[in-house]
């Protein structure tokens, strides 16, 4: 069974920063693309940003561009998402998301954390 467990979320005051950090553990023989996306209220969740195992990352969502970084440590098996010059409007539920083989099935599945609320206040 994988899991993917995430941390560091909170409330902060527009400017701040925060550093989110998930990882995953269990059956895991290859974890491919790793991302970050989000959910705000009444909205649809929406990708932030993700990164392969090795290669260039990737930011969707281009208002975060500068602001965000991604980056993952292959050897702890986690993703993480610096989180700069925060806006009020980057309050949302950020999940973690990972394609990952656990040699349990033919295929790799995706894997979803369970949500890290991340709230800027003005």
């Amino acid at each position: 069974q994988v899991q993917l467990v995430e941390s560091g979320g909170g409330l902060v005051q527009a400017g701040g920063s925060l550093r989110l950090s998930c990882a995953a553990s269990g059956s895991i023989i290859r974890i491919n693309i790793m991302g970050w996306y989000r959910q705000a209220p009444g909205k649809q969740r929406e990708l932030v940003a993700r990164i392969p195992t090795g290669g260039t990352t990737n930011y969707a969502d281009s208002s975060v561009k500068g602001r965000f970084t991604i980056s993952r440590d292959n050897a702890k098996n986690t993703v993480y998402l610096q989180m700069n010059s925060l806006k009020p409007e980057d309050t949302a539920v950020y999940y973690c998301n990972a394609n990952i083989y656990d040699g349990l099935r033919y295929y790799a599945s995706d894997y979803w954390g369970q949500g890290t609320q991340v709230t800027v206040s003005s």
